[in-house]
């Protein structure tokens, strides 16, 4: 099992970032997949997470309305749309599937700053 994810990057308050995560070594397509987060000094948190199918989403009170979780199951990709950034965004983010702790990828930073 692996996740590699990608897309994260310096931004101002009020910017856009689209993080993409690929996904191998499972059958990506019956599982649920969720987008976690850690920041500085903080444990992990659940920020979104997505039926194996794409049909139902689920989203921290701190992001709805302003992430978007989707996935593209033909490219084992699930991909975390996130706009109207704010410095408590600021973290290193990861995918996996949901439910599991196990075989975390290296995360991509993404950090909200003038």
């Amino acid at each position: 099992v692996r996740f590699v994810e990608s897309g994260g990057g310096l931004v101002q308050p009020g910017g856009s970032l689209r993080l993409s995560c690929v996904a191998s070594g499972f059958t990506f397509s019956t599982y649920a997949m969720s987008w976690y987060r850690q920041a500085p000094g903080k444990e992990r948190e659940l920020v979104a997470a997505i039926a194996s199918a794409g049909g139902s989403t689920n989203y921290a009170d701190s992001v709805k309305g302003r992430f978007t979780i989707f996935r593209d199951n033909a490219k084992n990709t699930v991909y975390l749309q996130m706009n109207s950034l704010n410095p408590e965004d600021t973290a290193v983010y990861y995918c996996q599937r949901t439910g599991f702790k196990a075989y975390w990828g290296q995360g991509t930073q993404v950090t909200v700053s003038l």
